[in-house]
């Protein structure tokens, strides 16, 4: 009886991973795939039913075998550079570091009027890392208050008494025409891209273009790890340009690269399921003395919340000055 439910528990279980990955994965066109995940969702059924029935060893032993070349064949999917990407993510970020001086070819500029009107523009910046001032952390929420994208601004001192930021995000890099499923990001549907660009672009496209509502918040870090994270940031680009990763939305996403790169630069920063359910990363980010001290996190999250200043600043060239007015942390000139 404890065989027969083990057998049973191993074969729901891997079917469960199973049925997906050849729904979203296995190179066929629609509806095939679908029809092909299917029948292994009844082959599985059949081999527990027989197996309860008849005591019959030789269909689990035959979904073994299907499943073992299935894996076989998972684990040469392997990511490409090469690909019919969409615009937006067509371009690897492009670093060359003389010094203190950063050269940056592919940062996005892009002006979106909608997800599938913009005109656009990649620029090529010169960067002063000796200028870094500070670093912002933003978080678009998408889907509920549990699941927000994680982007990360660095500020620099332009010299005329302003700043100048750059925002980096990390990205599944989409095909042209597809769209994000958080399904199918466990099953090496997407590759990963990260993207540097102008807040006019990357903060603008979610409150004024996708309707998604932004927060922001000043992020307490020593200027040697501000500038650390940065580089970290292009050592991740250079990586991705070398050798395509898949995304993953469990291990490999918007929060969990930022978390290591973080973790390797602070070190003592512990593991949370906020970093899973990055909505409440400024409870995270708190707990660790991460945010700006002496505000309660409903203070922050209220303060910081951008999407109205946003949409009101939209095409202004100071936009990044605009929705900044009244966020803790952000008053003071550099």
């Amino acid at each position: 009886m404890m065989g027969r439910a083990a057998c049973t528990l191993a074969l729901l279980l891997s079917s469960l991973w199973a049925v997906p990955a050849l729904h979203y994965r296995l190179p066929l066109p629609a509806p095939w795939a679908s029809v092909v995940a299917g029948a292994w969702a009844l082959f599985a059924l059949a081999a527990i039913v027989l197996l309860w029935r008849e005591g019959a060893a030789r269909p689990v032993l035959a979904y073994a075998v299907a499943f073992a070349l299935l894996l076989g064949w998972w684990v040469r999917i392997a990511p490409s550079d090469e690909r019919v990407w969409a615009d937006d993510v067509a371009r690897h970020l492009q670093a060359q570091v003389e010094g203190s001086v950063v050269t940056l070819a592919n940062v996005r500029h892009f002006d979106w009027r909608s997800d599938t009107d913009y005109t656009q523009r990649w620029e090529t910046r010169r960067i002063d890392l000796d200028r870094l001032r500070t670093v912002d952390m933003a978080l678009s929420y998408w889907m509920g208050p549990a699941i927000a994208h994680t982007l990360v601004s660095f500020g620099f001192d332009d010299g005329k008494g302003g700043i100048e930021q750059l925002a980096f995000s990390i990205e599944i890099r989409k095909e042209r025409g597809e769209s994000f499923s958080a399904i199918a990001g466990f099953f090496k549907q997407y590759e990963l891209s990260l993207v540097a660009a102008d807040e006019r672009d990357i903060l603008r496209v979610r409150t004024n273009v996708r309707g998604e509502d932004v927060y922001l918040y000043r992020v307490q870090l020593a200027p040697a790890a501000q500038r650390a994270l940065f580089l970290a940031y292009l050592a991740e680009a250079e990586a991705l340009a070398r050798r395509p990763r898949f995304y993953s939305t469990l291990t490999a996403n918007c929060t969990t690269i930022v978390y290591e790169m973080a973790r390797r630069i602070v070190g003592g920063l512990p593991l949370d399921w906020r970093l899973l359910a990055s909505g409440y990363l400024p409870e995270y980010l708190q707990g660790v003395g991460g945010l700006v001290p002496g505000h309660a996190v409903e203070e922050l999250r209220r303060a910081g919340r951008i999407t109205e200043r946003a949409r009101a600043a939209d095409a202004d060239p100071q936009f990044s000055l605009a929705i900044r007015r009244g966020v803790p942390g952000m008053e003071a000139a550099p």
